[in-house]
């Protein structure tokens, strides 16, 4: 089993109960931070230190309270982490249950677990850190499975994210095509925005721009 945890969590009774539920396992330590930025920060002294640790699990929201922070979110630091520590074990433990989010977690930041903050979270969080560390395979929360099943299954880019972003600003095609030639992005003609925005409509089952713009809000797009 894993000999030494860290957990990015800014709840204290959700740190207590997983410490708990943990110590179960026989893991021998178990350290927690409130902070994203703190919580890097430990993982690269551990490392310099030669004393690194075996595995991360992390919330996916942190609560602001006027410490700045360079790194406000789990994804965000999911993502430092995975660049920074490509072989250290990752567990996300999060109520957090759109489809996209957890996709991208998954697929494009190789998290090893996603363990959904239900009812059976602790359960659910035991099970996962057993399969993690004895095998290569990943673990999802029974409850959120579904997000990667083939009907949610998505297929999308930033260019499409941003133009779903400036549709929700209120921009127009045109404006929207005068963005992303600013950007160098390509295709940035009228017509190709249009026919973006046409596919993304088909693909999500939207009934007009706005009805679009509140899928993508829901399943964490944007």
């Amino acid at each position: 089993m894993f000999k030494k945890i860290l957990i990015a969590e800014d709840m204290d009774f959700i740190n207590f109960g997983v410490k708990s539920e943990l110590e179960k396992l026989g893991i021998e330590k178990i350290e927690y931070v409130q902070y994203c930025d703190e919580a890097l920060l430990k993982l690269k002294s551990a490392t310099l230190n030669n004393d690194p640790y075996d595995l991360l699990i992390s919330d996916l929201s942190f609560e602001q309270n006027g410490n700045e922070q360079k790194i406000t979110g789990g994804e965000d630091l999911v993502k430092k982490v995975r660049i920074d520590f490509p072989n250290l074990k990752i567990a996300v433990f999060s109520v957090e249950d759109k489809p996209f989010t957890i996709q991208t977690l998954l697929n494009q930041y190789n998290v090893n677990a996603y363990v959904w903050k239900g009812r059976d979270g602790l359960s659910d969080l035991k099970k996962a850190l057993k399969i993690i560390f004895s095998s290569n395979e990943s673990f999802i929360s029974p409850s959120v499975a579904n997000a990667l099943s083939n009907n949610n299954s998505i297929e999308i880019s930033e260019y499409d994210i941003f133009i779903i972003e400036c549709l929700s600003q209120g921009l127009l095609q045109g404006q929207i095509s005068e963005k992303l030639k600013d950007l160098n992005w390509s295709p940035s003609s009228v017509s190709a925005v249009e026919k973006r925005l046409k596919f993304l409509k088909e693909h999500f089952n939207a009934n007009n721009p706005a009805h679009l713009v509140a899928i993508s809000k829901d399943l964490g797009l944007i």
